[in-house]
């Protein structure tokens, strides 16, 4: 498999995801301003959409979307517990945790990464983030992770996007049980060598 990614992007859940599940993989970098690939080829005609990731399959198959990647790979190593089973309605809450990070929290972020985005758009964005972090924060008591005490692909979803506070002018320390949970999945082993491997650590 291949991994098309940009270092920091939401790409780094599903290479998180690859890591902890140990999948033997391909990483192709690719310039999010350009769309050319570090070997030169031209990124939109691997994605069309001209973002990433996208996770190229054995077979050439090409899969979009980081929520449909990571439920992806977590199917193909189901022992890892990494998604619960198809089917189930710990899988449809896991769906759900899924959804409203990449709705609620990752399409907020995006204006905040574009300069010419107005400066009142900007902070109105922050304390729309800021009462979505007010929800998680409650949701996170008592818990290590979104679901429990089992690390899944929502987890590495979740720290990917929570990652982006400090450069958009977020202070993550207002919420400790964040702070905590983001240090927590950063700990893990298999997390650090993801973004040993992005170079960002």
């Amino acid at each position: 498999m291949k991994l098309y990614y940009a270092p920091g992007t939401c790409a780094l859940s599903p290479h998180i995801v690859l890591t902890e599940l140990a999948l033997a993989h391909q990483l192709m970098k690719v310039s999010t301003k350009t769309k050319k690939m570090e070997d030169g080829g031209d990124y939109l005609q691997v994605n069309p959409k001209g973002y990433v990731p996208t996770l190229e399959l054995d077979d050439g198959q090409r899969l979009t979307e980081g929520p449909a990647i990571v439920q992806y790979l977590a199917d193909l190593v189901p022992a890892a517990k990494l998604a619960p089973a198809n089917g189930t309605m710990e899988r449809y809450r896991l769906q759900e945790w899924l959804n409203f990070i990449t709705s609620e929290l990752h399409k907020q972020f995006s204006p905040l990464f574009y300069p010419t985005t107005p400066d009142e758009v900007k902070e109105s964005q922050r304390t729309k983030l800021a009462g979505r972090f007010n929800w998680l924060s409650q949701r996170l008591e008592g818990k290590d992770y979104l679901m429990g005490s089992q690390f899944t692909v929502a987890d590495a979803y979740l720290f990917t996007v929570l990652r982006w506070s400090g450069s958009t002018g977020i202070d993550l320390a207002k919420w400790p049980l964040l702070t905590q949970y983001v240090a927590r999945v950063a700990a893990r082993p298999q997390v650090q060598a993801a973004m040993k491997a992005e170079g960002l650590v």
